[in-house]
C-alpha cells in the first residue's frame, strides 16, 4: 500500500531520511556521534496513520503539545511519547498518563498533578525545564531555574533529567546559536552539582542543525517530516508558525 499523503509531504520516508542525514552532518561537524542525538517527530495534527508510517520507519520519539491529541494517538502507535505543549491542570492527569517525557516543566500546581498522578500510578515522567531567555515566553528565567530544581525535585514521579528552551522565531537558523549556547552553558553549569541532568531540548525544523552543533541531545522536527501545518493554526511546539516559513 501507498504511503498516505501526509499534511503536504507525499514522501515521508524520504523526508525522515533527510533530517537523519541533517543530524549525521551535523554531529560529524561538532565531532560527536549520531546517536547522541534523539529525533523527536513532533506530530500536531498529523493523522495517526502517517505516525504509523514513521513509526515503521524506525521513529521511536513522537510529540504532541495538545493534551487531547496526546490522549488519541499515544494508546494507537506504540512508542515514547513527549508532551511539549504548556502544562494546565485540568489536562495534567492525561499527559500524566499518556507521557513518557515532558519537555515544558515550570512551576505551578499542573506539573504537581503531573507529578502526584505518576506517582499514585508507579510511573516515572522524565521532565526537562522549559527555560524563558527571553522574558516573554512560558517557563523559568535562567536565574530561577535553580530555586526551581530544588523544589520540583522533591515531588515523586517525575526525573528531572535537562533543559529546554524555544528561541524567538527567526529566518536565519545562524541566529538561533546563541540561544543555543546559552542553555547549553546554563546546563553545564547546573551539573556540577546536578550529573543527572543532561539533556539539552533544543533544535526545530528550521534550526535543528545549529542546536546539534550547540549540544542538543534531543531535536523537536514536524514540518520538516511532515509538512506544513494548516494556514491560520498558532505557532507549533516545534517553532513552525502555522506554515509561514522553513521550519
Amino acid at each position: 500500500m501507498a504511503d498516505p499523503l501526509v499534511v503536504g509531504r507525499p514522501d515521508l520516508r524520504a523526508a525522515i531520511d533527510q533530517v537523519r542525514g541533517g543530524i549525521e552532518r551535523a554531529c560529524a561537524r561538532a565531532g560527536r556521534r549520531s546517536n547522541e542525538v534523539v529525533l523527536v517527530a513532533v506530530t500536531k495534527t498529523v493523522p495517526i496513520e502517517a505516525i504509523r508510517v514513521a513509526r515503521a520507519t524506525g521513529l521511536e520519539h513522537f510529540a504532541e503539545n495538545h493534551a487531547n491529541e496526546l490522549t488519541e494517538k499515544a494508546p494507537l502507535v506504540a512508542a515514547t511519547w513527549h508532551f511539549v505543549g504548556k502544562l494546565q491542570t485540568g489536562t495534567a492527569p492525561r499527559v500524566s498518563d499518556h507521557a513518557d517525557v515532558v519537555h515544558s516543566a515550570e512551576p505551578g500546581q499542573a506539573l504537581e498533578r503531573v507529578a502526584a498522578r505518576a506517582a499514585r500510578r508507579g510511573k516515572q515522567i522524565r521532565c526537562l525545564v522549559q527555560v524563558d531567555f527571553t522574558g516573554r515566553r512560558q517557563g523559568v528565567s535562567p536565574k530561577e531555574v535553580e530555586e526551581f530544581l530544588r523544589t520540583a525535585e522533591g515531588l515523586a514521579g517525575i526525573e528531572l533529567v535537562g533543559l529546554m528552551t524555544l528561541p524567538p522565531w527567526m529566518h536565519d537558523p545562524e541566529a538561533t546559536r546563541p540561544w543555543f549556547a546559552r542553555l547549553r552553558e546554563l546546563r553545564d553549569q547546573l551539573r556540577e552539582n546536578r550529573p543527572g541532568l543532561s539533556e539539552l531540548s533544543m533544535g526545530m525544523s528550521g534550526d535543528y542543525e545549529v542546536a546539534v552543533e550547540e549540544g542538543a541531545t534531543m531535536v523537536r522536527v514536524g514540518t520538516a517530516l511532515f509538512g506544513p501545518r494548516p494556514p491560520g493554526r498558532v505557532p507549533d511546539s516545534d517553532g513552525s508558525p502555522g506554515g509561514r516559513g522553513p521550519c
